[in-house]
């Protein structure tokens, strides 16, 4: 008999743990999404420039910390992989799907550390019921069948998609305010105080633009950056439910400094007089070249490769920016002047160079010679055109960078002096 007891007891037991696990199971992740907003802190973690170009503009997350589960989320809207299916087919035509997920905050900012990338964390002061509403808001964008979004450059990124939820933290506050506010910049030049310090990559991206991102910004479009949504968090008040006005920002906590990194500029350098004076070196060594023809056949050899490897240079960047501008969904590159005068056409340089270099026959270099002076003739009336275009109100494309490395090596390949006179002379005696 006891032993029955013992027996029916035990299973009591089993059956009281079961039921408990299977509670814990069932309502602990409940109570999570029920914890009260008192237990709840949101922070705004701000990371700086990384070593590749798609990271020169920084990053920006949200981190929500629970006080009662002690969980701290990182909240990630610029999530993307090089193995999604398509992607770089997507990215070529400008169709860059992107995606937010959540993760440990604390694995996130040790990463960034590792990594050399500076983080800065913003503490935020809002009411609890509005952390409710901005965890479960992200709680359901990170769904799998919410997490993805078309991803544009300028109008929706990781840091627009941080700068709505601060406004959704305030009620509507942030953008009240700064929607309409002008702004400090353009969008070009806003990129290029963070492309500066690598000229190559600041002068394709400045190509590449068309003069639709020249207009004037509001400070909300500014913060496409992470840089701008934290300097506009760190001096912004609301006005809290009481009826005082508060500081969004409590703390601001520098976690790590980068070392040895260029830093982002307060302002955009002006950096057409670096293009003219870079194009007229160029210039002048081909000019050089062309006073070698003079004396030896290696300068012929020099001028027709200087005109193929420079015809190279420009025909594929330029063969990249009309692809960009009329057949994908890059619509920062729309509207770009520089077609004016940067054709794809410029490759056709190449095989005439070569021809010119090592002329198969007699005549194959006065051939070339002719029609190399005739394509660089386009460039530099393409120039002049775009250039007086922008005395017009519908024309204000930043370009003059672009016209000013360009314009003194096209008038060398174009009127050089030294041949320009014989070659009209010969062709006006055998035409006309």
């Amino acid at each position: 008999m006891y032993g029955i007891r013992c027996g029916y007891m035990i299973k009591r037991i089993l059956l009281s743990v079961f039921l408990l696990q299977l509670a814990v199971l069932l309502f602990v992740p409940s109570l999570y999404a029920q914890t009260p907003g008192e237990n709840l802190t949101l922070k705004i973690s701000v990371n700086g420039p990384g070593g590749q170009l798609w990271s020169y503009w920084g990053h920006i997350a949200l981190v929500i910390e629970n006080k009662r589960t002690g969980d701290n989320r990182f909240y990630d809207y610029g999530l993307f992989s090089f193995r999604n299916t398509d992607f770089f087919y997507n990215f070529a035509f400008g169709r860059l799907w992107f995606s937010c997920g959540d993760s440990p905050a604390e694995s996130n900012i040790a990463n960034y550390i590792s990594i050399n990338r500076g983080v800065k964390i913003y503490t935020l002061d809002v009411p609890p019921e509005n952390r409710v509403k901005v965890r479960n808001f992200v709680e359901d964008n990170v769904l799998p069948e919410n997490s993805e979004y078309f991803y544009h450059h300028f109008w929706d990124n990781c840091s627009t998609r941080i700068r709505d939820i601060i406004d959704l933290a305030t009620d509507g506050q942030f953008k009240e305010k700064y929607g309409e506010a002008p702004g400090r910049f353009t969008l070009r030049q806003h990129v290029r105080r963070h492309t500066w310090f690598n000229p190559p990559a600041d002068w394709f991206l400045n190509f590449l633009m068309g003069q639709d991102i020249d207009k004037p910004l509001t400070v909300w479009d500014e913060m496409f950056l992470p840089s701008e949504v934290g300097k506009r968090i760190a001096e912004f008040m609301y006005t809290g439910p009481d009826g005082v006005s508060h500081p969004l920002v409590t703390d601001v906590e520098v976690v790590y400094q980068a070392v040895g990194r260029s830093e982002v500029r307060e302002t955009p350098r002006m950096q057409w007089p670096r293009q003219l004076a870079f194009g007229i070196a160029i210039a002048l060594l081909l000019g050089f070249f062309y006073f070698l023809q003079t004396k030896s056949r290696v300068g012929y050899i020099l001028v027709g490769m200087s005109h193929s490897i420079i015809g190279l240079f420009f025909g594929i960047v330029s063969l990249a920016l009309y692809f960009m501008s009329l057949f994908t969904d890059h619509d920062y590159t729309y509207h770009n002047m520089n077609m004016i005068f940067a054709s794809p056409l410029l490759l056709a340089a190449v095989p005439l160079g070569i021809k010119y270099a090592f002329p198969p026959f007699l005549k194959a270099r006065e051939q070339a010679d002719f029609l190399l002076r005739l394509l660089w003739m386009l460039v530099v009336l393409g120039i002049f055109v775009s250039m007086l275009l922008k005395l017009l109100p519908w024309f204000w494309q930043a370009n003059l960078v672009d016209q000013m490395l360009m314009l003194p090596i096209a008038l060398v390949f174009a009127f050089e002096p030294l041949g320009f006179r014989e070659l009209l002379g010969r062709v006006f005696w055998r035409w006309f």
